[in-house]
Formats: C-alpha cells, sequence, structure tokens
C-alpha cells in the first residue's frame, strides 16, 4: 500500500507505504504527515486547506481523493469532541499549550517586579508560604502597571455540535494587545508561576477560569486568584455589599494594587468552595489542571 499526500501551506508532500499482511481485511491506515510547524504557529485565523491523497495498492493506482478542510487558528483550544453522537473527549489539558513559562517576556516582566522592591529575588518554594505569597503579589503588582482591560472575547469562528472550542491569546498576543478574558489571564499568570518555580493550576468552571497556587513544595496548601481583577474592574461588580470602590479613594497605586490582589484571592477561593464537588468531577466543562512536570513531559508550551 502507497499513500501519497500533496504538499500545502501546512505540511510538505509525504509518501507512505505499509505492508498489509491479510487479504480481504479492513485496514485504518494513517499516512505520515510532514508539518510545518512555524506556519500553524504563525496561523491566527481559520483558512480553508485542500488535501490531495493518491493511493497504489501493488503498484496499481486505487485513484485519488481531493478534501477541503479548515485549518483552525493558534489561538483555538480544542475543549473536546464528540464521536458516536454522544460520546464526549474531553482535552481540556491543552490549555497546558498556552502557559509558557519559557517565553523571552517573561524575564522583562520579572525584572520589572524586582524593582518594585517588593520581593528582592524570586525563590520559588525555598522560603516560607508568606514569601510564596509576596512573590506572586509582585507579579499582579507588575501586570496591573500595564494598565490591562477586560475583553470577553471568546467564541471562534468554526463552532460546532461535534468539535468544541475556546479561543485563547498566547502570552505575546496578551501583552501586545493589554487585553485578557479569565482564560488569557489565567495561562498569562500561569507562565509567570512556572517561571519562578511556583506550581500553578488552571481551574475551570461552567464558562469561566481562574488560576491557583501552590504555597508550599509538598502540595499541602492552595490559593486562587481571579484574573480578571487585574484589570481596571469594578470592585462593586464582585462584592456588591462591601462598597469597596469608595474605600479606593485616595489609595496609591500600589495600595490599590494589594487590595484587588487580596480581593482577587478571597473571590477566586470562594468560587473554588463554591464549586469544588463539580471541579473535582472530571464533568464537562469543569477541569482542575495542575501544570506539572507529569503535564509538561506530555504537552508543551505553543511557543509564542
Amino acid at each position: 500500500m502507497r499513500i501519497e499526500v500533496a504538499e500545502t501551506p501546512f505540511f510538505s508532500r509525504s509518501v507512505s507505504e505499509s505492508v498489509l499482511a491479510r487479504a480481504r481485511t479492513e485496514y485504518t491506515i494513517y499516512p505520515d504527515i510532514i508539518r510545518h510547524y512555524v506556519a500553524l504557529k504563525n496561523n491566527i485565523q481559520a483558512e480553508p486547506i485542500t488535501v490531495d491523497v493518491t493511493v497504489e495498492m501493488n503498484r496499481k493506482e486505487l485513484g485519488q481523493r481531493v478534501r477541503t478542510s479548515s485549518v483552525r487558528s493558534i489561538n483555538e483550544c480544542l475543549l473536546g469532541y464528540v464521536t458516536g453522537g454522544t460520546r464526549f473527549h474531553d482535552t481540556g489539558i491543552f490549555f497546558a499549550a498556552y502557559v509558557n513559562e519559557e517565553n523571552p517576556m517573561i524575564d522583562h516582566l520579572l525584572r520589572e517586579a524586582l524593582n518594585t522592591r517588593i520581593v528582592n529575588r524570586f525563590l520559588g518554594y525555598q522560603g516560607s508560604p508568606e514569601a510564596v505569597d509576596n512573590q506572586v503579589y509582585a507579579l499582579w503588582n507588575v501586570l496591573q502597571k500595564r494598565n490591562f482591560r477586560y475583553s470577553s472575547v471568546s467564541n471562534t469562528s468554526l463552532s460546532s455540535n461535534v468539535v468544541f472550542s475556546q479561543r485563547v491569546r498566547t502570552f505575546d498576543d496578551a501583552l501586545e494587545s493589554s487585553q485578557i478574558n479569565c482564560v488569557d489571564g489565567s495561562v498569562l499568570f500561569a507562565s509567570l508561576l512556572r517561571a519562578i518555580n511556583i506550581e500553578p493550576i488552571l481551574v475551570r468552571t461552567p464558562g469561566h477560569m481562574f488560576v491557583g497556587y501552590y504555597t508550599d513544595a509538598n502540595h499541602k496548601d492552595m490559593k486562587f486568584l481571579e484574573t480578571t481583577m487585574i484589570g481596571d474592574v469594578d470592585l462593586d461588580d464582585f462584592f456588591p455589599d462591601e462598597r469597596l470602590d469608595s474605600t479606593m479613594v485616595g489609595k496609591t497605586q500600589n495600595q490599590m494594587s494589594r487590595i484587588t490582589f487580596d480581593k482577587s484571592k478571597e473571590y477566586a477561593s470562594r468560587k473554588y468552595k463554591e464549586n469544588e464537588k463539580g471541579i473535582h468531577s472530571g464533568r464537562l466543562n469543569y477541569m482542575f489542571l495542575e501544570i506539572s512536570k507529569d503535564v509538561r513531559r506530555r504537552i508543551q508550551p505553543i511557543g509564542k
């Protein structure tokens, strides 16, 4: 059996040859695909693609098949897909690909954070849980100074009842646009946490995501952050009974940053407790994803 796949903008021409052991037996063959990873990484909008396949059996041509489909944007994270009409396959682990602790911009952000003098160095878990919290706050503070704005854009152009996806800004996209939604903010913050050797957690509930982190190397204690509060938000939307916005008058930028950090932890911790059973149930639209070494062995950062 010889299968030839013609070249496209996203993969090279390839030829796959197989020996089929039994006659009159049905086989499923997956031809080799030589992908153009740079082209795929730089594809920021869904594009049509024509796939041309030629098949030969015992040197006799069996014909050619041409199919047109769509190549999704690098910003579309596959949440899951349905087979057999009812069986859902969860692929939420792919969110880990948008956590990019190796992005070159991280060094600049860490330097900015050190310049605030909130911490003198980033030590990961070498200090106390309070020291870990201070390091996390230093990251929060430096992101707030970049004047992020909340943006709820999350729809994709290829939504269907079979394949489910979520639009996610890459690290570069989020920094460039200074816009984040709950998913963007969570993967952005998780990238920074991984960079300073603090293990992050992506927590998903129906219609929302927030980030968590362990405060100790033994993973005995967790804290959570509502990353949408990094941006210019009305605190009264999150705590309607406390009238917090009126208490912010006259506060310095750093004082306001500390208040929003503490309130972010309070709000996210409450949401975690309210949804804890679902978060650890493995049910649809719930997720508890530690960006651990084990996950990293399976899912590498996209590289943007």
